[in-house]
This record gives C-alpha cells, structure tokens and sequence, in this order.
C-alpha cells in the first residue's frame, strides 16, 4: 500500500465513522453545530495522529499482555494536552464540547487505529493513518453538522440563513433527527461507492481488542 493511498484511505473507502461505524457516541452529539464538530475532528485528528506515532514507536519495547493500558496512557496524555490548549485559547469550543472533549480518551477510532495499524507498521505510515483517519472522521462530522444545523436551525456555522432561518426542520437538532441524518449520510456512502466501500472482512473480530477474552470464552465453552 503506497502512503497516498494510507493518507487517502480513510475519507471514503474505510471511513472510520460512514464505513466501520466508529465513534457514533460524539458524531451524534457534537453534530449539531458545524463550528463544534470542526473542533471535535481537529481534538481528535491531533490525538490520533500522537498516538499513533508513540504507538508505533514503542511497538517493539510494550509487552502484549500491556498494551492496553499502554495505549491509553498515551492517548489520554495526548488528549490531556488538547484540552488544555482549547481551554486556554478556544473557551467557547471548549464550553461546547464539554464531556465529550476528554471522552476521546475511550474513542473507539483511535484504539481500532492503534491496534490494526499503528502497532504493525513504520511512524511515517502510522501517522499517515492517523492524519487520514481523522481527516475521514472531520469530514463526516462536518457533513453531518451541515446538514443538521442547515435544515435544523436554518444557520450555517452561527450565521443565519436567509429563508431557511424561517422554515427549518427543528428535530434534525434533536437525537432523533441525528440517527436519521446518520443514516441517511451512510446510505449515500455506500451509493456513492456502489456497496465497495463496505466490505465484510473488514469487519472481524482481528481488529477487536476485546478479541482474545472472547477466544478463550469460547474455547472455555467447547471444552465445556
């Protein structure tokens, strides 16, 4: 795979969000403004991008049985450091965003990252991949949040829009009209890729961190 195609891979074809279905928690809860889902992608591009380096730069010193508690050292270190920045300089954003700004600590997305790709591959490729994946994950927010906050509230990043500001679809910017929109954004997807971008080895259990418990659950119970 060249480093273009890594880079590029996670707009479309492998979005984390509209392809593997990550990261729905803050998707659908920062949506609702384009100004914050803008926030929310840069926080979580920089923490996946840190991680990813740091992941793949100790990948050969951590021991596998620790991993996971390595992972999120590293994470949340690096999400530790993004709060502070927008609290100090983005008080707004940071008002905005609220719990679901430290909660990138536990954000699926970057430890699906972690342990398919950054723990396998070189700091340059493990950067790519997280610069695309989050690129991917903005861009999806960004999408929805247009779409919300347009139809929603008849605004566009605050500023109101003529017409619309009058005749706007108020549920888009309630939970209800999140899944919709969620959905609705998924289907074009898969339109736009005819069905290519969502493949069904993608969806195993080898990208999983819970795989290996649920292995020996299930070796446990055929012993049984």
């Amino acid at each position: 795979m060249s480093r273009l195609s890594i880079l590029l891979k996670g707009l479309i074809r492998e979005n984390p969000v509209l392809v593997s279905v990550l990261g729905i928690c803050p998707m659908l809860a920062v949506s609702t403004q384009v100004s914050s889902a803008l926030g929310m992608g840069a926080a979580t591009t920089f923490v996946l991008i840190g991680s990813n380096i740091l992941i793949s730069l100790f990948r050969n010193i951590i021991p596998d049985k620790v991993r996971i508690p390595c992972y999120i050292v590293f994470i949340a270190g690096f999400v530790t450091v993004v709060k502070m920045i927008i609290e100090a300089y983005a008080y707004p954003l940071y008002m905005a965003l609220g719990i679901f700004l430290p909660l990138i600590t536990v954000n699926c997305i970057i430890f699906a990252r972690a342990e398919i790709f950054a723990k396998k591959n070189s700091v340059l490729d493990s950067a790519l991949d997280g610069a695309g994946m989050g690129a991917g994950f903005t861009l999806a927010l960004i999408a929805m949040a247009s779409v919300r906050e347009i139809i929603g509230s008849g605004k566009w990043f605050g500023i109101e829009l003529p017409l619309l500001i009058d005749f706007n679809v108020p549920i888009l910017t309630l939970a209800p009209g999140g899944f919709a929109a969620f959905g609705i954004l998924i289907a074009v997807v898969n339109k736009v890729s005819k069905g290519k971008a969502i493949k069904k080895k993608e969806f195993g259990c080898a990208g999983c961190l819970s795989a290996e418990a649920c292995s020996k659950i299930s070796q446990k119970g055929g012993a049984a």
